[in-house]
């Protein structure tokens, strides 16, 4: 079986994207490829917006092995989970979710993982966990229509020197009314305000009216 690692931890097996499991036998019922011993868990980019990114091309990824991350809108843990999977055990994801019930559902994925770290807390209010170390990168997956804001303002808080930010545009979330791709555009404009960006791609079919940037500040 050829494995064809794209990105540091990120594998390509039979044209499905993969990572190597950090916690062998354990997954979100995705589908498991073992390969010589070692077990992968195929991460599909029609539930994964960070999945559905690379698949579509994006040139940068900068989660690596040891990665402290920041992810803003951490939900059940999901995508989160495959980072998990990338950084090991020397990396750490500090995990901001709102939604008390998501969080219930995060604190058995962290648990078992033992290098995510969840926090109940609200995305545009850094001040609340602003015990939170600096991060190498910070990823934002937020449903709400200040999502570049919340960005920008958790860059200022807690990306290291050299850091980099991810951020899945959520067209419909920001304004249900207006053209999703006016609101990509518009997106990109207040991000080079304060950020080079590296990448930039839509993400359909994977997921209707998202776009995917990846950038860093200047």
């Amino acid at each position: 079986m050829k494995v064809k690692e794209i990105f540091e931890g990120v594998f390509l097996i039979g044209g499905q994207l993969t990572t190597k499991n950090l916690i062998s036998g354990r997954s979100y019922s995705e589908k498991i490829i073992n390969d010589g011993g070692r077990e992968y868990r195929v991460w599909n980019p029609e539930k994964s917006k960070a999945a559905a990114a690379i698949t579509r091309g994006i040139k940068n990824f900068p989660i690596k092995k040891g990665s402290k991350i920041l992810y803003l809108g951490i939900a059940q843990g999901q995508t989160a989970s495959y980072f998990s999977d990338i950084i090991g055990n020397d990396g750490i994801i500090y995990g901001v979710e709102f939604s008390s019930r998501a969080v219930s559902d995060l604190v058995r994925a962290c648990e078992q993982r033992g290098n995510i770290v969840p926090i109940k807390a609200d995305a545009r209010k850094p001040e609340d966990y602003s015990w939170v170390e600096k991060v190498d990168v910070i990823y934002e997956d937020v449903a709400d229509s200040e999502q570049v804001a919340i960005l920008l303002r958790n860059v200022e808080a807690f990306l290291k020197k050299g850091g980099y930010a991810m951020i899945g545009i959520k067209a419909r979330s920001i304004d249900v009314t207006k053209d999703p791709a006016k609101i990509f555009q518009e997106s990109l404009a207040a991000i080079k305000t304060r950020m080079e960006v590296l990448d930039y791609v839509t993400l359909g079919p994977y997921e209707v009216d998202h776009a995917f940037i990846v950038c860093r500040p200047m």
